[in-house]
């Protein structure tokens, strides 16, 4: 673990920041923060935007992404239960250097073999 008021170094084994950069470099995840970019949205709502994702695998992607505060989760005591997920700060925050290489992707797929 890195000396407390060291810098962060992503390129040291035991650095934390090589945990988030596992999260937020996953595909579902960085999809899932862009598809809630709009508003929050339900479960089901996320699951037609992000296409091809199981609901299983989507479960476990909004659970990461709630446990470190990315996501927010909130129950409203309906009946039936409805459930809405969205952005936090620190979401959106996360969510502009993704947004840039999704859309550098896009704009580039095509130069790739």
């Amino acid at each position: 673990m890195p000396a407390l008021n060291a810098p962060a170094d992503a390129y040291l084994a035991n650095c934390p920041c090589r945990s988030i950069l596992d999260l937020l470099a996953d595909k579902w995840s960085a999809l899932a923060l862009g598809a809630l970019t709009a508003g929050p949205l339900r479960f089901g709502e996320v699951r037609t935007r992000l296409e091809g994702i199981s609901p299983k695998v989507l479960t476990a992607v909004l659970r990461r992404l709630a446990e470190h505060g990315l996501v927010e989760r909130t129950v409203f005591p309906e009946i039936p239960l409805r459930v809405e997920y969205a952005l936090t700060e620190l979401g959106r925050d996360a969510n502009g250097p993704l947004e840039a290489l999704r859309t550098w992707v896009e704009a580039n797929i095509e130069r790739f073999p």
